[in-house]
């Protein structure tokens, strides 16, 4: 699915769209004051509110929590080199005790490790079921935008029509009879289509919240899955690894107690234990400069902001050239409204 919503123009509509304009066309009655107050109410209502819900799955977010368990399976997996010879290079010292006080600590440590994982799991599922939410309400976002833009279009349908149409008829008629009612029922109308301009207007703002609401929904759901993938890194890769080299160290130890050249077997053994060491701390490392990396690329949210500059400077440009234009009908109706007094009194003269 596209990450931008489109613009809808009458030309890029389905059949069934066309006819549902020309359907809620045909219903606006710009009289009724009620029912002009309401129009696209309902779309619009859709939008606040859904605006709310998205705003509720973004504030439950326990992001910050999944970060503090990654911090303390870090921790644990150094429980077990705290002192300052580190643990490996004392292995295989005083080899009985050091195997009863191995075990021991990976015991302890094993239980923080497997708690630690099994709720980072828990998190991980919940991030993939709040990713296909979010996969919902993109598409109950964009439904919203696509009804109520069929309103906006609706609604400028029928204002052309009036302004073209029914709004000059009732000019022409008030300078042909002269009547005062006449010229008071064209500028009704002109009024009314005003009123109703400006409805159209805040219509368009609120389709505007729409607009901005599927970068950002696409912007969270990122932010989900680059957290899943690495609860999975962790979970496949950096946690086996440690076991692994815990079980590596058992091995070693239970061989140095078998074999009589321990001298010997302490060399080869802290040669292979510096080297694991090398790979755990690259690994560490490695995984510690993937959760420092940025989420989002300060490219993309630079453009992301230039784009919703641009479109609001075009929205602000759009009101004041529909305000230069409502203020150019405004003298063109006073002196429509002169010309039609002149008229009078030079009928009653």
């Amino acid at each position: 699915m596209s990450e931008e919503l489109s613009v809808i123009s009458i030309e890029n509509l389905t059949p069934e769209e066309k006819e549902k304009v020309t359907a809620i066309a045909e219903k606006i009655d710009v009289k009724n004051t009620a029912a002009l107050l309401q129009y696209g109410a309902e779309p619009q209502k859709k939008i606040a509110e859904f605006s709310e819900s998205a705003l509720s799955t973004v504030r439950t977010k326990e992001l910050g929590e999944v970060g503090d368990m990654l911090t303390s399976l870090v921790t644990e997996l150094k429980t077990l080199d705290t002192d300052k010879e580190g643990f490996f290079g004392k292995l295989f010292k005083k080899a009985s005790s050091k195997v009863a006080v191995l075990k021991t600590r990976y015991g302890k440590a094993e239980e923080s490790v497997e708690r630690i994982t099994s709720a980072l799991e828990n998190h991980q599922i919940q991030l993939l079921k709040d990713v296909a939410l979010l996969d919902q309400m993109y598409d109950k976002n964009l439904e919203n935008y696509k009804d109520l833009s069929l309103y906006i279009l609706a609604g400028k349908q029928k204002l052309e029509d009036l302004r073209k149409t029914a709004l000059p008829a009732l000019a022409e008629k008030a300078r042909e009879t002269g009547l005062p009612e006449d010229a008071q029922a064209a500028r009704d109308l002109s009024d009314l289509c005003e009123r109703f301009e400006k409805k159209i207007h805040d219509l368009e703002l609120t389709r505007m919240v729409a607009i901005q609401m599927a970068p950002q929904i696409r912007l969270v759901q990122g932010n989900d899955t680059l957290m899943s993938e690495k609860i999975q890194t962790t979970v496949n890769n950096t946690i086996p690894l440690w076991k692994s080299q815990m079980l590596i160290a058992l091995g070693l130890e239970h061989s140095v107690q078998a074999t009589q050249a321990q001298q010997q077997v302490s060399d080869m053994t802290n040669q292979l234990l510096l080297k694991n060491a090398e790979k755990l701390k690259l690994a560490t490392t490695e995984a510690a400069r993937e959760s420092e990396r940025g989420i989002v690329d300060i490219e993309t949210l630079r453009d992301t902001n230039r784009m919703l500059i641009e479109t609001l400077d075009e929205v602000v440009k759009i009101q004041e050239e529909g305000h230069a234009k409502r203020q150019a009908a405004e003298q063109e109706l006073s002196k429509l409204e002169g010309e039609v007094r002149e008229k009078l009194l030079e009928i009653r003269g």
